[in-house]
């Protein structure tokens, strides 16, 4: 296969979530029956059912393979980097940490991935609002599905899924008690939220706010380093 031929595919028609393909073919047939009354609506069916299919998209990323790198687990902007005590429900020590927040809009692949390899401690469900995830307070208020992690070397690390204005609905896909590699897929939230991600203490981030993540790819941090944490600005 040509390297032209995989590129076409990679970006045109990447593999579905197997959450995608039921609401596409939703999509597909309202935009049929829209079309039917009325050729116009029929249009506007058609791109949105283009877009619920890109939504679901789960396409393959290259992970870091190094030791001590931290990915993102989301796509999307960092949208916060903050000093903040990890959820309670994971019965963490309350000391705040790092937490860096991504954001991902209804646009971005919504597939979540682990930032670095380790043991599942402990996950926990806790229903809530539906607050703009761009919020601060949506890291309290929200629904959410909190994850806590364990490195090989004892390290830990908060991995909370919030749902946000319009999303109604966390999936996660991992449970106590299992182990898993970095870029692993751990789940999605549909539709528009965001994910947080608590660095053990000393571990200083290495993206800015405002940069685009990609999960799986993008280094947030880097357990081996001690770089201060990063600034950035538009250009």
């Amino acid at each position: 296969m040509s390297s032209a031929s995989i590129s076409w595919r990679t970006y045109l028609l990447p593999p579905l979530h197997p959450e995608g393909p039921g609401f596409v073919g939703i999509f597909a047939l309202v935009s049929l029956v829209l079309w039917w009354l009325w050729a116009p609506l029929g249009l506007v069916g058609l791109g949105a059912t283009v877009w619920c299919f890109y939504f679901f998209r789960d396409p393959d990323r290259i992970i870091p393979t190094r030791d001590g790198l931290v990915i993102s687990p989301a796509d999307g902007y960092v949208q916060m980097i903050v000093q903040a005590a990890p959820p309670p429900e994971l019965e963490m020590d309350p000391t705040p940490l790092t937490r860096v927040s991504v954001f991902m809009s209804v646009f971005d692949c919504h597939v979540n991935r682990t930032p670095i390899a380790g043991t599942i401690v402990r996950e926990d469900y806790t229903p809530g609002k539906f607050l703009n995830a761009t919020l601060d307070k949506a890291s309290e208020d929200n629904e959410r599905q909190a994850i806590r992690l364990k490195t090989a070397d004892g390290k830990e690390f908060a991995i909370v899924q919030i749902a946000g204005l319009v999303a109604r609905r966390i999936r996660c896909d991992v449970r106590k008690d299992q182990n898993v590699v970095t870029g692993q897929r751990i789940g999605m939230i549909r539709f528009g939220s965001r994910v947080d991600v608590y660095l053990p203490k000393g571990v200083n981030p290495l993206v800015a706010v405002g940069q685009h993540a990609v999960a799986g790819e993008t280094v947030l941090a880097d357990m081996n380093s001690s770089e201060a944490q990063r600034s950035g600005e538009a250009r």
